[in-house]
């Protein structure tokens, strides 16, 4: 099964957007996933990976949540 982990800057106070990309990557792909995980870290990091591949990384996109559910579904 594929794994899904939102690295997300918490002095940024990124969580809000990690929480908001894995709800809505959940609600679409739920049964597909064996785990969705959240990772803190810090200096500007929010990158979605789906089996330690990078489907999105902030420093080289903008923000966007249907954007990020999309990648990951080609990623699937």
């Amino acid at each position: 099964m594929t794994s899904l982990e939102i690295e997300y800057c918490h002095p940024c106070g990124f969580l809000d957007r990690a929480l908001d990309v894995q709800a809505a990557v959940m609600r679409s792909f739920g049964g597909e996933l064996e785990s969705a995980t959240l990772t803190v870290g810090d200096h500007g990091v929010f990158v979605v990976r789906v089996d330690d591949a990078v489907v999105f990384d902030v420093s080289e996109e903008s923000f966007d949540v249907d954007e990020i559910v999309r990648a990951v579904r080609a990623d699937l």
